[in-house]
């Protein structure tokens, strides 16, 4: 059985990076940076950005397009490509450009960075974790408030798969909606109905609610809470007509034994919930004139 991919292009993920810019400045800035104007308007700066983490390199389109945001005039300079996995001490990009604008951009910059290297690292650490089996690690609508497609670009970078952007575009009948509906069967006539084209997925919780709902007709199954001697035994009975996801006590000491068993996705919901930031600092040099 092989894997379906529904996945978005990574620049149409990297398109919200300007808005995401936009208004994250405005929650920082407010009426104005008050110490920014202690700089004179004369003073040019450049800074180089240091990484002091083993990480993933991640969220280059929204550092770009914060430095946009505060002043056309500041530069960026990478000094590794997006995805780029470096050493605590690595330089990561090198920036130019009028002293108080950068100083502004700074905080929105590495707030961006620092969360998406985040998440691209942990992603990879799964990624990594899985990779000597057929699993995909995917991610899910676990995500920051208003930061969903920064978030899943950033899975996408560490070498991830991103779930259904949102409700939208993708159906994922629960235990709420099958209890609403009155049963697996009803559900899923259900979204055949209203939401025939869009990919329909069901979560159960043994295997007589898989074999229900491959008579009913679908096909992608998430096996939600499955010990790892079920999810070989779905694997063996039902691997072949139906996409297993394993989902549910998905870490770092489990999923392992979870991709072995043979299912075909991995759900993580801590990808982009159980964050550390990454550690970056931003060294500046100023020096005078605009030059």
């Amino acid at each position: 059985m092989s894997t379906t991919d529904d996945q978005l292009p990574l620049a149409q993920l990297a398109a919200a990076a300007p808005g995401d810019a936009v208004r994250a400045l405005a929650e920082d800035i407010g009426i104005g940076d008050v110490t920014a104007r202690l700089v004179s308007a004369g003073a040019v700066a450049r800074a180089r950005l240091v990484c002091r983490d083993d990480a993933v390199v991640c969220g280059q389109p929204w550092a770009e397009a914060v430095l946009a945001a505060v002043d056309p005039r500041l530069t960026v300079a990478w000094a590794v490509e997006e995805g780029t996995r470096v050493a605590p001490g690595a330089v990561i990009a090198n920036f130019e450009g009028p002293a108080a604008s950068l100083l502004t951009a700074e905080r929105t910059l590495l707030n961006f960075l620092q969360t998406l290297s985040a998440i691209a690292t942990r992603t990879r650490t799964f990624v990594d974790a899985t990779a000597h089996t057929r699993a995909r690690i995917y991610d899910t609508r676990k995500t920051m408030p208003g930061l969903r497609m920064a978030s899943k670009y950033a899975v996408r970078v560490g070498g991830g798969h991103n779930q259904r952007i949102g409700l939208g575009d993708g159906a994922l009948i629960k235990e709420n909606h099958i209890r609403s509906c009155g049963g697996i069967s009803q559900a899923i006539k259900a979204v055949y109905c209203t939401a025939a084209n869009v990919p329909l997925q069901v979560e159960v919780t043994s295997l007589d609610e898989l074999r229900q709902v491959l008579e009913a007709g679908a096909r992608r199954v998430l096996l939600d809470n499955f010990s790892t001697d079920l999810l070989r035994a779905a694997v063996q009975q039902y691997g072949a007509v139906a996409e297993l996801e394993a989902s549910g006590g998905v870490n770092l000491d489990t999923v392992r034994c979870i991709a072995e068993t043979g299912v075909h996705r991995i759900s993580v919901g801590s990808l982009t919930k159980d964050l550390v930031a990454t550690d970056l600092s931003l060294q500046f040099w100023p020096w005078p004139g605009l030059g």
